[in-house]
């Protein structure tokens, strides 16, 4: 059987292309990433990084357009409940329930040409007894 090649370019998805941005950005702002699309049977987390001993959970968000919104606020509270249980699954998992976490989003608005990148640490959160996360 001979290959053909494909008459369309390959192209990646909107999201994909975000997330490879975002992962590009990580690394340049000194994060070091642990974990890209990491899964497990409750969901996805986008990236997991760690930088100066605190653990951040990352959720790539990326848009063309702000017709419909800014990217970060497709990031509702039921997302964020459901990263948050994430988050717990992959510290358990990892034995990382020790750490210190943040929880940021990347947006990403990719309107014409160079794409506008925004990291927003500390996007949102949840409290133990003692006032810390977790």
């Amino acid at each position: 059987m001979k290959l053909q090649p494909r008459e369309e370019p390959f192209q990646l998805s909107l999201g994909r292309r975000g997330e490879m941005i975002a992962w590009g950005y990580l690394v340049r702002a000194g994060f070091k990433i642990l974990e890209k699309n990491y899964r497990c049977k409750i969901g996805e987390i986008d990236a997991v990084a760690q930088k100066n001993r605190r653990l951040f959970f990352i959720e790539v968000k990326t848009r063309n357009s702000p017709e419909r919104g800014r990217p970060e606020e497709a990031v509702g509270l039921v997302k964020q409940k459901k990263l948050i249980h994430l988050a717990e699954w992959f510290r358990k998992e990892k034995k990382l329930e020790k750490m210190p976490v943040s929880f940021a989003v990347l947006a990403i608005l990719w309107n014409q040409g160079e794409p506008q990148v925004r990291f927003i640490d500390n996007a949102f959160g949840v409290s133990d007894e003692s006032g810390g996360l977790f």
